[in-house]
């Protein structure tokens, strides 16, 4: 799981309602931390407490749910159950207690959204901000995934909302908002491509080509696709950073494959240029916006959604007009 980054923008007063077992609430924890002692320092429980919650939900259950290493423990599968359903307990109850604060008028709760790494830099700074002034006492969770982490954590209940690029069909998965993002080729100003209308794939070649984490479906789409291009690329460099891809870009000798959202924030500041590619085999990417299908979403996460659906319109709109 990628790095959770929170934006509170709720007072830390509000509190919330808390209908997660004890028991659930400890293997949880020690799932996320690796270990009794550490999950006892989190959540400010003695070791023991939670060791003996643990050790009379393995009795009941006549079986494991961790296995125990020198450095730590690990879920056995019947741990990661117990898991999946300590966090949708608490999901619901954090939705139930959104829905209780909206029947009183007030827009309160927790939101959580699955994010792309590309659009920490673009788009959710806006979004947060539009949220902090409209719904002062929402609190967002947005946790940047990968877009098969983020289906997975919308089908188990994790997240409430994805914007997820090239999500994969799934049968609990609904799309409320999607569109094409045609494959392009992103340079420098002063690069020799900066000028070109459009670039063939053959052309790109000719140049130093970052690529992106073969985690990314951008990358998958390449390999699957258009092997021979990174192959026959000059002194290609692979890296999981974004950050660095757009550095590489911005010094002048590299190119990189991708969406025009994926670097939206330096196509504004005319930083980098997005150059539409010409092959007709180059396939269009997608961005989408997703919920559950089984799940209905409280009010409040329902507007958080729309303003979410907004801005990656406006966003999109705007860079497609420089």
């Amino acid at each position: 799981m990628c790095m959770l980054r929170k934006c509170a923008t709720r007072d830390s007063a509000v509190m919330s309602l808390n209908l997660l077992p004890r028991s659930l609430a400890y293997v949880d924890a020690v799932a996320k931390n690796g270990s009794i002692q550490a999950a006892s320092r989190v959540l400010g429980i003695s070791a023991s407490a939670i060791d003996r919650q643990i050790l009379l939900l393995e009795e009941a259950a006549h079986m494991r749910l961790f296995d125990r290493h020198s450095n730590g423990m690990t879920l056995t599968k019947a741990g990661e159950m117990l898991v999946v359903l300590a966090r949708r307990w608490r999901n619901d109850g954090n939705a139930l207690w959104s829905e209780m604060q909206q029947m009183q008028g007030v827009d309160l709760g927790q939101v959580r959204i699955a994010i792309m790494d590309s659009q920490v830099n673009g788009m959710i700074p806006d979004f947060v901000g539009r949220v902090a002034a409209e719904f002062p006492l929402v609190q967002l969770d947005l946790e940047v995934m990968s877009p098969g982490d983020a289906v997975q954590a919308l089908d188990q209940g994790i997240v409430d909302i994805a914007l997820a690029f090239n999500a994969k069909p799934h049968r609990n998965i609904r799309a409320l908002w999607s569109e094409r993002l045609p494959l392009g080729c992103v340079v420098a100003p002063n690069h020799d491509l900066a000028n070109e209308e459009s670039v063939t794939l053959q052309q790109i070649t000719e140049f130093p080509v970052v690529l992106q984490s073969q985690a990314l479906s951008i990358r998958q789409y390449l390999e699957a696709d258009h092997e021979w291009l990174i192959h026959e690329g000059r002194q290609p460099v692979a890296t999981n950073s974004l950050q660095l891809v757009k550095r590489l870009i911005a010094q002048g000798r590299h190119v990189a494959l991708t969406s025009e959202l994926d670097v939206s924030a330096e196509i504004f500041e005319k930083r980098l240029v997005f150059i539409p590619i010409a092959d007709e085999t180059a396939a269009a990417q997608s961005i989408s916006l997703l919920v559950s299908a089984v799940r209905e979403l409280p009010t409040v996460s329902q507007l958080i959604m729309d303003i979410l659906s907004a801005c990656a319109r406006e966003t999109l709109s705007r860079v497609r007009q420089v």
